[in-house]
């Protein structure tokens, strides 16, 4: 039991990192600082598979940042789900440590490496069209405080006298020069207050603020961490192993999926370990893997209100992984 209470610890330290650096980057973001300028490439094109590219990098950390810049509306609904689908938690190291043959490793996770990418960027951009308009966007970020665009329209009639407009003219840019030099002594004298307010909170805003959100998720972390440590510790890994060897093939990729369900590290494991004894097929070891986002989902739910939405991305996720599972395996058949 003293080992499900240091996995437990040792799996929610490993997150508090990600989850500060998130909750800094809430905040450059949110209060448009220099730093935080190019934060509209979180929303931009190439948004999903970019998502589905971190994903894929075999750390549990990326699919709670995803979730809790989801929940403040810095990326779309299909750079979420690009995100969770490519996620691997620590499989992908499994399977590199695995008493496997080398060419067995290699097309392994050459496989799940090319079909989680092609599937997370597939689904992020058809979730992106079908859902634009009524998911969560991008919260448009507030213009910097130094920027000001003028934008004039001036419509003169037409001048009889060549000589009276030429005045006109001039008469025109002297007052509108020296409007705009009061609006620069003001804009100065705001943009002054808006620096002086900044260098105040700076060390609240930036370190001691995203430090207290980083500490209040990871409780919650570690206390999910270990009641599903503690599960898996009462249950017994050799009897899921045998569950899901037990499954038959054409089972395999539901019972896989429903391991894949469980929002903790350990179920990719799991489901890594059970292919690399031959447990699994390859294609319903991809169905757990697909379903399962890490902790990722755990941040969604966390918004109560939000509880049929919550539900949708882990139905289109679950469906998801079933079909790549059955998909696969007749493929196994026919080739």
């Amino acid at each position: 039991m003293l080992d499900v209470v240091l996995d437990a610890l040792l799996d929610t330290l490993k997150m508090l990192p990600f989850l500060f650096v998130l909750y800094v980057l809430i905040e450059l973001l949110e209060h448009r600082t220099r730093v935080g300028a190019p934060s509209r490439a979180l929303s931009g094109k190439a948004a999903p598979l970019i998502g589905g590219a971190t994903g894929l990098i075999p750390l549990c950390g990326f699919s709670v940042m995803a979730g809790k810049l989801f929940e403040r509306g810095l990326i779309t609904l299909g750079t979420l789900l690009a995100v969770f689908i490519a996620t691997n938690d620590e499989a992908l190291l499994v399977l590199a440590l695995a008493e496997l043959s080398w060419q067995q490793k290699l097309l392994s996770i050459g496989v799940i490496l090319a079909v989680k990418l092609v599937l997370a960027a597939a689904a992020g951009y058809l979730a992106d069209v079908l859902f634009r308009g009524r998911a969560t966007s991008p919260s448009p970020l507030p213009a910097p405080a130094h920027e000001h665009g003028h934008d004039h329209a001036h419509d003169h009639e037409p001048a009889h006298d060549h000589a009276h407009a030429h005045d006109h003219e001039l008469v025109h840019d002297h007052e509108h020069a020296h409007e705009h030099h009061d609006h620069d002594h003001g804009h100065d004298h705001e943009e002054f207050h808006v620096c002086e307010h900044k260098h105040e909170g700076a060390l609240t805003l930036y370190f001691l603020s995203p430090l207290l959100h980083a500490l209040q998720v990871a409780a919650a972390i570690l206390v999910v961490n270990f009641a599903f440590g503690t599960l898996f510790f009462l249950v017994g890994e050799e009897r899921v192993v045998g569950f899901l060897e037990g499954a038959g093939y054409w089972f395999q990729p539901l019972v896989a999926v429903l391991v894949g369900l469980v929002p903790n590290c350990a179920s990719s494991v799991v489901l890594a370990e059970t292919y690399a004894v031959g447990g699994l097929t390859l294609a319903s070891c991809l169905a757990g893997l697909v379903t399962n986002t890490g902790l990722g989902i755990l941040v969604l739910f966390q918004n109560a209100k939000a509880w049929k939405r919550n539900l949708a991305v882990l139905g289109a996720l679950t469906a998801l992984g079933i079909a790549v599972g059955y998909a696969g395996n007749a493929l196994m058949l026919l080739f």
